[in-house]
């Protein structure tokens, strides 16, 4: 068995990570995955948070935070598909709080004419960046 699979991490707008990985952790939706060369074939979606890549040869690991998004293993392949991507290195802890902030606000406040499903998914988001940040933070 390889010691190592393929890693592509996508979204909309550009390929955020590609290359070869002994291990992927990420927020599946009924929790964490964590999946190793010859892992079974599996489509599932993701949750909101963070992406961990275990790249092989290197001592630390690559982030990637990830807003959802659907994931496809196969036994020398991962596939992350992400509604929105981001390089661990370029997280803004001001932007995801003030995201929150907002998100917050907009499902307090009754009488504003919002979509309460979209405020509490980019609650929801906001909060697994934080999340991300901090891990990434602990990390390093």
């Amino acid at each position: 068995m390889a010691h190592t699979m393929r890693v592509d991490v996508v979204s909309a707008e550009e390929a955020i990570f590609s290359g070869e990985a002994e291990f992927v952790a990420l927020p599946g939706e009924s929790g964490e995955l964590g999946i190793l060369p010859g892992h079974t074939p599996l489509i599932t979606r993701i949750r909101p948070g963070a992406v961990r890549i275990k790249i092989a040869g290197q001592a630390e690991d690559e982030f990637v935070f990830v807003a959802g998004g659907i994931l496809e293993v196969q036994p020398h392949a991962v596939t992350v598909l992400a509604d929105t991507a981001i390089r661990g290195a370029d997280l803004d802890e001001a932007k995801a709080a003030e995201a929150k902030r907002l998100a917050e606000e907009a499902l307090v406040n009754r009488e504003s004419k919002i979509d309460y499903a979209q405020a509490q998914a980019e609650l929801a988001s906001a909060i697994a960046q934080l999340a991300a940040i901090q891990r990434l933070r602990q990390k390093r």
